[in-house]
């Protein structure tokens, strides 16, 4: 058992350091992980702007299509009845009607086909303007997002050097013998290397701490968990 003494309120200042740095670790590589997530969402919503309005063009011309079809079907029966003034027999004169009638026949199920690809593009204009607008909130939630993280990653590097720096001075106080120990459960459990102990209770496995050891961590002596190898300290709150 370490019989060295230093003060919990320097373990409690190391943990407390190393859960910050690790929050800010995060926090820094999330930043471009937001910037990226965001761009994606912009690039997913002008994917689908551009797939509406290729479908808004394409109804469109299907419409315009059968716009001139249907004026080719009504020159067409504007030339027949011309020539039913010069038709040289009721034979011929019979046949021109009738294919005038066919040719409106044809014409006002075009002129139904027209009517109804109207109301679906007026339809689907509703969906344009809605993809659009989602496109256009997703460029500016991208636009928010990538100036949040530009103004508040020089915070936080700032931050970190701090902590860092204040982190070294407070391992400085740990002596030199425990270091080593010290240094190799960091490498094993980061920010998790110290643990409180509440009661009897190890903070970091849930382990039952011996009574001697307890009385040691009393003494201000340095306590190794033996289930976990976590650096013990007793929380700043003695009923906690």
């Amino acid at each position: 058992m370490p019989t060295e003494n230093i003060s919990a309120d320097v373990l409690r200042t190391i943990h407390r350091i190393r859960l910050q740095l690790t929050d800010l670790g995060g926090r820094l590589r999330q930043g471009p992980k937001r910037i990226h997530a965001a761009e994606t969402n912009v690039k997913k919503h002008e994917e689908l702007l551009a797939a509406a309005r290729e479908q808004m063009k394409t109804m469109r011309m299907a419409s315009d299509a059968k716009q001139v079809q249907l004026k080719g079907g009504e020159d067409k029966v504007a030339e027949l009845k011309v020539k039913l003034n010069s038709a040289s027999s009721n034979r011929e004169y019979q046949a021109l009607l009738d294919q005038i009638a066919a040719i409106k026949m044809a014409n006002s199920v075009l002129a139904d086909e027209i009517l109804e690809a109207f109301e679906k593009i007026d339809d689907f204009k509703t969906t344009v303007d809605n993809t659009t607008a989602a496109s256009e909130a997703a460029v500016r939630q991208a636009q928010v997002i990538r100036q949040e993280v530009e103004k508040d990653k020089p915070l936080m590097e700032a931050d970190t050097q701090r902590l860092q720096e204040e982190l070294r001075q407070a391992e400085g106080l740990l002596p030199i013998d425990v270091r080593q120990n010290y240094q190799r459960v960091v490498r094993a459990k980061g920010e998790h290397a110290l643990a409180p102990v509440y009661g009897e209770i190890c903070g970091g496995c849930n382990q039952r701490v011996l009574l001697n050891m307890l009385a040691d961590l009393r003494m201000s002596r340095l306590v190794f968990c033996k289930t976990c190898g976590r650096l013990l300290y007793l929380p700043q709150d003695p009923d906690e």
